[in-house]
């Protein structure tokens, strides 16, 4: 695809599956390929309209788990909604347990006590050991992908949460990898990343200059994502346009072709549209 006048490769990640797009199908492959009979529970926590939520609560339908998860209250608005991940996830089966600020907090911190031998305890997006798997044979596609295409120089680009999918493809691959600090500040996002081990050399953590909020709307993040959708391609709203927006701006450090993995989340852009529609910055 093009993007203000210069060619990018995307790896269409979103087309993987309805519900397990983007980097939950690979965060998730090994609890996606683990027997019925292994688990009778999964327990997890997040936003209201988290990706990983939705694509938990599938794999649980499918195989006849129940479903537990802990939010924050959500606002009425994600409450009443037919759209958008929470509605799709509710509709699955999930079991949500909405608690205000301070006891979601407290109650966060005593959920991996209830783990079992029949019950796990994901952490917030899909962040654990066990995405490893899926995201090696991410790296085993990107690398067939560029040795078929003679590609030399490769730099790769994905948007981070906890950095999961970047830290473990960084570590699988020999290119540069780049990703940017979507939820938090780039110290929150090391510090999440040194959790799972030392980060690797070749993973770039790039920033905005102006300091973006999660899940905070912003005219140049409606801006790029029309500018996108228009080039023929749509992403999410939350994780890709600040991605967009870092790798523009550090665009004159890098020489080579550019890989942007898609990491899916176009299921909660019907939500997030309306959002940005009411504030007047989309149609």
């Amino acid at each position: 695809m093009t993007f203000r006048g210069r060619e990018f490769y995307v790896k269409r990640d979103d087309l993987l599956h309805p519900y397990l797009s983007g980097n939950k199908f690979r965060k998730l492959y090994t609890l996606y390929h683990t027997p019925v009979s292994r688990y009778s529970k999964i327990i997890s926590y997040g936003g209201s309209q988290s990706n990983a939520m939705l694509s938990l609560a599938y794999i649980c339908h499918s195989k006849g788990w129940e479903f537990e998860y802990y939010t924050k209250t959500p606002n009425s608005r994600v409450r009443e909604s037919a759209d958008g991940n929470f509605a799709q996830a509710s509709a699955l089966g999930m079991t949500t347990i909405a608690l205000p600020h301070d006891a979601y907090e407290r109650r966060i911190g005593e959920l991996f006590f209830l783990a079992d031998e029949k019950v796990a305890v994901i952490p917030q997006g899909g962040a654990t050991a066990m995405a490893k798997e899926g995201i090696r044979l991410l790296a085993d596609e990107i690398v067939q992908w560029q040795h078929d295409r003679h590609i030399e120089h490769l730099h790769v680009m994905t948007p981070s949460g906890t950095g999961t999918t970047a830290f473990y493809l960084a570590k699988a691959l020999a290119c540069e990898c780049y990703t940017t600090p979507v939820v938090g500040s780039e110290a929150y996002l090391l510090k999440q990343m040194d959790a799972l081990g030392t980060v690797p050399p070749n993973l770039h953590v790039i920033s905005t200059q102006k300091t973006y909020h999660f899940a905070k709307l912003y005219p140049e993040f409606a801006a790029v994502y029309e500018e996108l959708y228009q080039g023929g391609m749509e992403f999410d709203l939350l994780y890709a346009p600040k991605m967009w927006l870092a790798l523009w701006e550090h665009m004159e450090q890098i020489e080579g072709t550019v890989l942007y993995i898609h990491s899916g989340g176009v299921s909660g852009n019907g939500t997030m549209r309306q959002r940005y529609y009411y504030k007047g910055w989309m149609s």
